[in-house]
């Protein structure tokens, strides 16, 4: 259960491929590193999976210019696949990713604890633009 003062952000994507697919996308690094920014102005240099309950996962966020960027790591506690991703991040945050099939479409479902900087307005803002990029990126290679 999500525990924070702030309320928990959920961002949702449809996507016109395969829960299986968008779950292969959404799991693989090298995929990963294609699709995970918010615009055309970010990139992830760098991405690690370990898909398994107690396993890490990693990726490095950045401006391609160099400018602003992050880290974002942390533990399984759920794998369930084509179906349910948790974690706790390493600040203590939890994520939870649902993927649901509706129709001949996938649903992707990100709820996920806000951090305290920036506004919950321009994480969810990021993280909706995020899930916009993984769909154009799944759609183009299913």
């Amino acid at each position: 259960m999500m525990e924070n003062k702030q309320a928990s952000i959920t961002v949702t994507v449809r996507v016109n491929a395969p829960v299986a697919h968008c779950w292969k996308v959404w799991t693989t690094a090298s995929d990963i590193m294609q699709w995970n920014g918010p615009s055309v102005d970010w990139h992830t240099p760098r991405a690690e999976i370990d898909l398994r309950v107690g396993g890490r996962l990693f990726f490095r966020m950045e401006t391609k210019d160099g400018s602003m960027g992050f880290d974002h790591a942390g533990t399984y506690d759920t794998v369930v696949v084509n179906e349910l991703l948790e974690y706790t991040g390493d600040d203590g945050r939890k994520s939870v990713v649902v993927f649901t099939t509706e129709g001949r479409d996938a649903v992707i479902t990100e709820t996920f604890e806000p951090g305290e900087e920036p506004s919950s307005e321009v994480q969810r803002d990021f993280v909706q633009g995020v899930l916009n990029n993984f769909k154009q990126r799944a759609e183009h290679t299913k």
